[in-house]
C-alpha cells in the first residue's frame, strides 16, 4: 500500500480542499495508510453510495450539506456538523439529499 499523506502540518479548510461535480462523486485521500485512512467525498445532489459493507468501523463526519444515510434498517438524515459511527460488517448506503462533503475516517487497526 502506498502511504498519502497530504497537506500535513497545516490548518486547512476542509469545505474547500475539494470541489463539487454535476451529478458526480468526487473524492480526496487525505490520509491512506495501514493504520486508516481519512478521504474527503463531494456529492452532488441525489448521487449516493448503494448499500455495502466494510470490514472496519467508518466515521462519516458531515461538512457541509445534507445526505441520507441508511444503517442496517436504520434511515435518518445527517447534516453539516453531524458525526455518524457506521460499525464494521453491517450494511450501510449514502444518498445526497442536498449537496454534501463528508470526511470519511476508516480504522484499519
Amino acid at each position: 500500500m502506498n502511504e498519502i499523506k497530504t497537506d500535513i502540518g497545516k490548518a486547512l479548510d476542509v469545505k474547500t480542499l475539494i470541489e463539487y461535480s454535476p451529478n458526480s462523486i468526487v473524492n480526496k485521500a487525505l490520509i491512506d495508510t495501514k493504520a486508516g485512512a481519512i478521504t474527503l467525498f463531494a456529492f452532488d445532489e441525489g448521487q449516493g453510495l448503494s448499500e455495502h459493507t466494510a470490514p472496519f468501523d467508518a466515521v462519516a463526519q458531515i461538512v457541509e450539506g445534507e445526505t441520507e444515510i441508511t444503517i442496517g434498517d436504520s434511515a435518518f438524515c445527517a447534516r453539516e456538523g453531524n458525526l455518524v459511527i457506521m460499525p464494521a460488517n453491517v450494511p450501510h448506503a449514502l444518498r445526497a439529499v442536498k449537496r454534501f462533503k463528508m470526511l470519511l475516517t476508516m480504522i484499519r487497526a
